[in-house]
Formats: structure tokens, sequence, C-alpha cells
């Protein structure tokens, strides 16, 4: 008793040192404002580090990885905490948030955007918009950039650029060491290499350069349809794709939404089958393309030009921090069976907020764009399953729920995981396939072989 009493002053000694070198604060447990700053975005994960440090500079960042390891401590950095769950128990770690860090500059002679590692991505689209420029951001405005990049990435205009991660042309970071580093194809590049779709256990990322493109306005909205006739608008959906060019993103969703007073009449409480779509293409040409699923006869039409600023609102993801549990798979394949198969998550997954499926192909194909550990996904169709979980029995039946539609689809599997839709833990080979992954330990060995940094996927040295 008298040594682990030992041990937890000369941790609570080194933690009041640290918490004097910052600039930013360090909390511990029985600190004011503890339970906030702990907080992952899905408000059912539970993290419980040792410290939660908000981070207001690069120093700060160096500062807290160094003593980290001094204390036998490891490091977790984390912007929104989107995808927190696979990251597990955080005993023996401290939370690093770099949420303040989110200055955003737009160089829009040379295409260029560099961001702090804090950023949303409605402080980039908002920011390059003004320039008549476009990122390949996520589908909801308050994911943060950096982790959405560190795993891949798959925007609204994937089919046509490819992964977020490909457009990466510089990143600055903090590694194990306590070196700051600016990594690029010149300057340390397996680290470039592995941050560029592997994930965010090789350094610290505290900014992000990468290419922006002279997209202004893109023709997108969604097609609303009783949720009754999902077999009907999916078969049509999916035999509608193979005519698309790869300036086309579309979706295929069943959706239930809330009885939130805040949502629109016609979609309070009310379920339906959705196509969503981004169409870069002239509205002439993009309204004929979707003629075919016009003539379906959609209950609701919201299709339209609209800046390429707001497609973060079409996916129509919740705001802020929520309670929910999801998980994600991809399909070699859709054939007929594999459509009626998802389906049939109309009559019975009633505990499921969403369940769609994401076209790939085009730009997103392995090779297509040159890029890094990730620089495409082998596989023609994303599928994520969520459900909204604010209790113990909800929670229970949306995973069962997850897990129903996962074994329904299983035929279809590639076997392989796309890092950020993957909220539950996966091995190294399903995320990365076994080549990469034996790379992204090497590399982590010769950043990291200590493994001091953590991340939701670890790649271990």
């Amino acid at each position: 008793m008298a040594a682990r009493t030992s041990v937890d002053a000369e941790l609570a000694a080194g933690l009041d040192r640290l918490a004097a070198d910052l600039d930013g604060p360090l909390l511990r447990p029985a600190d004011d404002g503890w339970d906030t700053a702990r907080q992952a975005w899905h408000l059912t994960v539970d993290q419980r580090p040792t410290a939660v440090v908000t981070a207001l500079s690069v120093r700060d960042v160096a500062t807290v990885v160094l003593a980290a390891a001094e204390l036998g401590l490891r490091v977790a950095a984390q912007s929104t905490g989107h995808n927190a769950a696979p990251m597990g128990d955080l005993a023996g770690t401290i939370l690093l948030r770099t949420s303040a860090m989110r200055s955003v500059h737009i160089d829009a002679e040379a295409c260029l955007a560099r961001v702090e590692a804090g950023a949303l991505w409605m402080d980039v689209t908002d920011a390059a918009a003004r320039h008549g420029l476009a990122a390949l951001a996520g589908s909801a405005r308050d994911v943060g950039v950096a982790g959405y990049t560190l795993g891949g990435g798959l925007s609204w205009l994937g089919r046509s650029h490819g992964l977020a991660a490909s457009s990466v042309t510089a990143m600055e970071a903090v590694t194990a060491d306590g070196r700051f580093r600016r990594v690029h194809a010149g300057q340390d590049p397996d680290l470039f290499w592995a941050l560029r779709g592997g994930g965010g256990g090789f350094g610290i990322v505290t900014a992000l350069e990468f290419r922006l493109y002279p997209v202004t306005d893109v023709y997108a909205g969604v097609l609303f349809f009783p949720i009754e006739r999902a077999e009907e608008v999916l078969h049509a959906w999916r035999g509608w794709l193979p005519s698309v060019p790869d300036e086309v993103t579309s979706v295929g969703r069943l959706l239930r939404f809330p009885p939130l007073p805040e949502l629109p009449p016609a979609l309070r409480g009310q379920s339906y089958v959705v196509v969503e779509a981004a169409c870069q293409l002239p509205p002439s040409l993009a309204a004929a393309l979707l003629a075919p699923l016009r003539a379906l006869g959609p209950s609701l039409d919201t299709f339209t030009t609209r800046p390429a600023s707001e497609l973060g609102l079409l996916h129509m993801d919740p705001d802020g921090p929520t309670p929910a549990h999801g998980d994600g798979m991809l399909l070699r394949a859709l054939p007929p069976e594999a459509v009626t198969a998802f389906a049939s998550g109309a009559d019975g997954a009633d505990a499921l907020l969403s369940l769609e499926l994401r076209h790939l192909g085009g730009a997103l194909a392995p090779g297509r764009r040159p890029g890094g550990a990730v620089d495409g996904i082998d596989a023609a169709f994303a599928l994520f399953a969520v459900g909204i979980t604010p209790d113990a029995a909800s929670a229970q039946a949306v995973r069962s729920a997850v897990d129903a539609v996962q074994r329904r689809m299983g035929p279809w599997s590639t076997g392989g995981a796309y890092l950020n839709f993957a909220e539950r833990r996966r091995s190294g080979e399903e995320l990365f396939g076994a080549r990469t992954y034996q790379r992204l330990r090497q590399i982590k060995a010769a950043y990291d072989p200590a493994d001091v940094i953590r991340s939701n996927h670890p790649v271990e040295p």
C-alpha cells in the first residue's frame, strides 16, 4: 500500500509540474469541468483518462508528449471525439484535446488550405467558399478535419477527387520524442505515408495542408419516399448507378427521424427510404440524369443548385454530441439479392436511426489517386448502420440491430473495413490489409517504439 501511495504521489507531482508548464488547462477527475472535458462526441462512450489537457499551441502538445513518457503515461489526441469507442480504456492516458487549435488559412492562388488540428469542416468549407474553392469535406459540418483525414476521408466529391487523405500535401506533427516535424513527400516520407489513412497513432498532428478544388456550386439534394417502398426504390437506385459518371456521388438510405420539435413537420417522427446525391454537372444534365429516380414519384424532392459549402447539411446528421452506437462494413458487390436483404431493414430494424449504402468507385478505387497508407477503398459500397442510445435498453436494441444488419449483408462483405466507419475494434489486417499493416507497424516502431501515442484503431510497433 505504501508503494502505491508513493507512485500516486509521484504521478500527482508530475501532473502538477506539467500543468505549470502549459499554456492550456490540465484537468483531473476532481476538477470542475472534468466531465465536459473528457466527453466524446458519442455520449455513450465513457472516457476516463488520467488527465485531460486542452492544448493551445504546438508547444503544449510537445510538452504533454514528453511529460507523459517521463511519467509512464500515454497520450491520445482528440478534437471532437467522433469514433471514440474503439479507443477503449483510457486509464494511464492523457487525453490531449486539440479543439482550441482551430485556425484556418486559405491560399487561394495555390488552391491550398492549412488548418490546425482542432478545425472542424465547417471552418474550412466556409473559408474556402469565399475564394470559390471546395475541400473534400465530410458529410457532417462538425466533424474534425484531422481525425477524418487521418482515417482516409469520404466526401461528396470523392468519386471524382478521391479520398481526402490523397489531397494532403503536408502535415505538421509532434512525434513521441517530442520533436516537431513538418512531414511531406521529401521529409519523413514514411511517416507522411503512414499518416495519410493509417490513423493517428504515429504522431500528434497539429496542422494539415491539403489541396482545394475549384468547385463552387453542386446540383444536390434528397429524394424522400415512404419507407414501405424501400425495396422498390433501392432496386431502382442500384439499377441507376451504372449510368452515373464519376462526378456523381450518391447514397441509398433507410432513415427514421425522431419526433423532435426542431425538425420540419414533414420529417418529424417519419420514416423514409431516401436517395441522396451530389452532382458536379450542369443542372440540366443532372436533372436529366435524375429523371428515372424522379419518375418513381418521391414524396419530397429537395434537389437544387446549392453552394458546395452546404454539402455538409445534405446528409442530415445530428448537430452536436449525441448518444449513439453504429458500425460499418464494406461490400464487394450489391446484386439484387443483396438489395433485397438490405431493404428488409425497413421492416424490422426499428432501433436504427439510419442504415445507408454509399456508392464508391471512381477516383475512390485504390490506385486511382496517389496517396499514402490508404489511397482508396477496395469495395463497391460502404455500409453504415447507427442508432440513438439514450439508455441501456436502447443501447442493447441498437447493438442487436447493427449485428443483424452485418449478418444479413455478410455474404457480400469484402472482409475489410473503412477506418472512419469502423466504430468497433478491428484487426489491422481488416483495416489495412496484411502488407500495408506490416509496413505501418514498422513505421510505428521507428517513430514510437514505446507506443506512447494512442489512436482509436491502434497500430502496434
